[in-house]
């Protein structure tokens, strides 16, 4: 496997896609032909009725699990600072420097490329992307060599941007609080020094798009993924009444998703959403994404106050988030079978996964 495709591509043929980068994804609807995923305007739902909020709020979780941000609060030069300072990681450092950061074997934090869920009989596919994952908190678990030693710019931004995300993240689990009818208290107890980490990713273009991915399909272990779009190449798709179809992401949007853990949370009331990336045949894609999920002691399950409101039996294991990370990473992504895997009597052989 090549160190970087962003390097690899300077020194392929034009019009070749190497073997092991080949999958042939199922094709998606139009651009036109697809409906929009909902937008809210933030600041105006936060002051909404606390009906209307609810009701809007929760059709949205329940009916798609993805949602724009409009007007969310995140100041706009800073986003500006970040996406310059992450062009510049991809582009400005030199490929030795960001070696620095390479991924070791057996870790899955750091930079590098990510196999894909598919398997031939050529052997394990390639997502066409780079990337750099870290886990950022809690802080004691930050890798030494990864974090700390970015660029002084990078790094500031990233910490600014972060703090943004976490206050923009608490609100919106409040919201999910609210609509589900849970109690607050609960799920800010969970989230108090919540697991978080992100992904830094860069896809460059493929001379034949259609015969490669840059996302394996899958949904995210987290409660909730936000997601910015660096250079404002769209690629990312989703899979809605099994039909993938694009998402046209608004200018200024922040794009936010429901993970596994809020359709275990909700008792699988909402719906994780399953998405993936695709590439462009011209132009590069950038994007930065935050995953954020609850503390390592806390216990991953359907949330007790709902389950006491409603009567109804759980239909996910409970199971510690220390325990549900570590599992998750183990195994490569492959749609939601982590998911089921997490589902009561559910049946171990279409999962994958076992005891």
């Amino acid at each position: 496997m090549a160190t970087s495709i962003q390097e690899m591509i300077k020194k392929v043929p034009s019009n070749s896609v190497p073997t092991p980068y080949l999958v042939h994804p199922e094709p998606a609807i139009s651009q036109n032909s697809s409906p929009p995923i909902p937008v809210f305007d933030f600041q105006a739902l936060l002051r909404a009725a606390p009906d209307h909020r609810r009701t809007a709020f929760h059709s949205a979780c329940k009916d798609w699990g993805i949602f724009q941000l409009l007007n969310h609060g995140v100041d706009a030069t800073l986003l500006d600072e970040l996406k310059r300072e992450i062009h510049g990681f991809y582009h400005n450092l030199p490929l030795e420097e960001r070696l620095k950061y390479k991924k070791l074997p057996g870790e899955v934090e750091g930079y590098g490329q990510t196999p894909a869920a598919a398997v031939s009989d050529d052997g394990q596919k390639i997502d066409w992307a780079d990337r750099f994952y870290i886990i950022t908190n809690p802080l004691h678990i930050r890798k030494s060599h990864l974090f700390p030693c970015l660029p002084p710019p990078l790094r500031e931004a990233l910490e600014a941007y972060m703090a943004e995300q976490q206050k923009l993240t608490a609100a919106i689990l409040g919201l999910i609080a609210e609509a589900l009818e849970m109690e607050a208290a609960e799920m800010a107890d969970m989230f108090d020094d919540g697991m978080q980490s992100m992904r830094m990713t860069y896809y460059p273009p493929c001379p034949e798009p259609e015969k490669v991915i840059g996302l394996t399909p899958h949904s995210d272990a987290c409660a909730i993924t936000i997601l910015l779009q660096v250079n404002g190449v769209e690629g990312l798709q989703v899979k809605k009444d099994g039909v993938w179809m694009p998402v046209g992401i608004l200018p200024d949007a922040i794009v936010v998703n429901l993970g596994d853990i809020t359709e275990i949370l909700s008792n699988g009331l909402y719906k994780s959403i399953e998405h993936r990336a695709t590439v462009n045949s011209e132009k590069e894609r950038i994007s930065i994404a935050m995953f954020f999920s609850p503390k390592l002691e806390a216990e991953v399950g359907p949330a007790p106050s709902l389950l006491k409101n409603t009567g109804e039996p759980p239909r996910f294991r409970r199971m510690k988030m220390e325990d549900y990370s570590a599992k998750f990473f183990s195994k490569k992504l492959d749609g939601k079978s982590f998911l089921h895997y997490m589902r009561i009597n559910r049946e171990d052989h279409h999962s994958g996964y076992g005891n």
